[in-house]
């Protein structure tokens, strides 16, 4: 039972009389006991605590002003006394009514000591049960840390933990992952939905600051939680929260740091595992450059599920090395939840395989983390080395700038001569999906669009002389140059368009 003014008034031989006081006041801790006659005493009291008086600060007079009353009572409870104890006949006979008065009217509890019971025997009565109750929490602790250390050897250990502790403290308790998702908590459904948006805000903003930290947050249905981080600085694993976790004595911390040590530990063995799973990762990825996605693919569905469905993009991004760790988390938990959507790994940039429609997730992690990525165009696993390429060169072209997402196709759409000036970019590959609708268009209709129009501009853009050259009708000649320029949605008859089209064949030698 802990130390109150009402365990006290309990002890039936210390006969002491219970003058004023409400219920809370009854009920507030009471960590010690000190005696004064000093008329300010508050510089040796501290919160929580009782003082015992015999009324000798209030002089010889037999009555005691109101106003010396009113003002004695307000310092103690400035100070944060909790209650107060008048020794009967030592000095006064009875306690002065306007001490009465002045502890009704402010809320101080008073209590009346008999002649025959010391001061000293309140307090060590007090004291004694101070003892009884710091032991009795003690006990608590241990029993607490023994039953949550069983649960953590539990097959999901982690989840075990967090509700022994919702258990233990007789309250909510929640984890949020690296992405401000609530990946556990315990009770289910034991905080409303919007406490719990304003907790995944809060501890969003913990995360990215990447500094351990604990912060109270006060929800607007006046629930209060304490948040604590966990894991090292500089790569957070999550953010514990706690249902009036600021309210928690001493023995409670205890058990919430064995926590989260606990959880810090699981976490960090996850982390590890992480780390084997991304080596895995780069050496598929390495395996898919080459063009042999069955392996990647069966090896993947063991693992996270099966690759994105064909046409896929390829995106190069660009994460500093401190952030990498926290990305690639955010991935694995993007991953786990929605699989067969997107594969991803690190190597020379961090890379991300995702269906040709499927591309928010690119977006998402760009704004999120304020990255540079650069996106491939649509491909089939078998050129999927050739798509990496692409996204490298727009990534490359994106780091010129402000963070976001460029597409190759963009850089495609500028033209070769754009590329000259930039020594990093490919302009085979430029040039190459440049020509792209020509190529494939000839591939699949079997006609000759590119020799056509190669064969123009090298006769100066004159369709006579290339339908001599080609052996064709004049008409015939137009035809296919007009068909070109629909194919690829540039104006043929404009210079630049030219000398655009020309530096590609050079380049590509097609």
């Amino acid at each position: 039972m802990p130390a109150t003014l009402r365990s006290l008034l309990h002890r039936a031989d210390l006969r002491l009389r219970l003058l004023t006081a409400t219920d809370a006041a009854l009920d507030a801790p009471l960590s010690w006991l000190h005696s004064s006659d000093l008329a300010d005493p508050t510089p040796f009291l501290a919160d929580g605590q009782g003082l015992l008086t015999t009324g000798t600060q209030f002089g010889d007079d037999t009555e005691v002003t109101a106003a010396v009353a009113d003002a004695y009572v307000a310092r103690l409870l400035r100070r944060g006394v909790v209650a107060l104890g008048f020794g009967d006949e030592v000095v006064r006979t009875g306690t002065p009514p306007q001490l009465v008065d002045a502890c009704t009217e402010q809320g101080l509890a008073l209590f009346e000591v008999p002649y025959e019971t010391s001061f000293i025997a309140v307090a060590q009565a007090n004291a004694d049960a101070v003892a009884r109750d710091a032991n009795a929490r003690n006990a608590w602790a241990l029993a607490a840390q023994r039953a949550i250390s069983l649960a953590a050897m539990r097959p999901d250990g982690l989840g075990a933990t967090i509700a022994e502790l919702s258990r233990q403290l007789d309250g909510w308790v929640g984890l949020f992952d690296v992405s401000g998702r609530l990946d556990r908590g315990h009770p289910a459904d034991g905080v409303p939905a919007e406490d719990l948006e304003v907790l995944r805000t809060e501890a969003l903003r913990l995360l990215r600051a990447g500094q351990r930290a604990s912060l109270p947050v006060t929800t607007e249905h006046r629930t209060g939680f304490s948040l604590q981080t966990l894991g090292s600085g500089g790569h957070l694993s999550g953010v514990l929260a706690i249902a009036n976790g600021g309210a928690l004595d001493r023995a409670g911390r205890e058990v919430v740091t064995a926590v989260i040590a606990l959880a810090g530990l699981a976490l960090q063995q996850n982390r590890e595992l992480a780390r084997a799973r991304g080596l895995l990762r780069t050496g598929l990825l390495t395996m898919l450059s080459v063009g042999d996605p069955a392996v990647v693919d069966t090896t993947s569905r063991e693992v996270w599920g099966p690759l994105p469905a064909e046409p896929v993009r390829i995106a190069a991004v660009d994460v500093p090395d401190q952030d990498l760790d926290t990305v690639v988390d955010w991935l694995e938990l993007w991953v786990q939840d929605r699989p067969g959507r997107l594969f991803f790994a690190a190597d020379d940039e961090l890379f991300l395989c995702v269906g040709a429609e499927d591309t928010a997730i690119v977006e998402e992690l760009v704004d999120r983390f304020d990255l540079h990525a650069g996106l491939s165009d649509g491909a089939s696993y078998r050129y999927f080395g050739r798509a990496r390429t692409e996204a490298v060169q727009a990534l490359d072209r994106r780091r010129e700038g402000r963070p976001g997402t460029t597409e190759f196709g963009d850089l495609a759409r500028e033209g070769v001569l754009a590329h000259l000036a930039h020594v990093d970019v490919d302009a085979g590959a430029v040039a190459r999906a440049f020509l792209a609708p020509l190529l494939d268009h000839d591939r699949t209709a079997g006609t000759e669009l590119t020799r056509t129009v190669r064969t123009w501009l090298e006769q100066n853009c004159e369709y006579d002389r290339t339908a001599q050259a080609l052996g064709i009708h004049r008409h015939t000649a137009r035809a296919r140059v007009e068909h070109a320029g629909r194919l690829l949605e540039r104006d043929l008859s404009v210079f630049a368009t030219r000398a655009d089209l020309w530096a590609a064949f050079v380049v590509e030698g097609a």
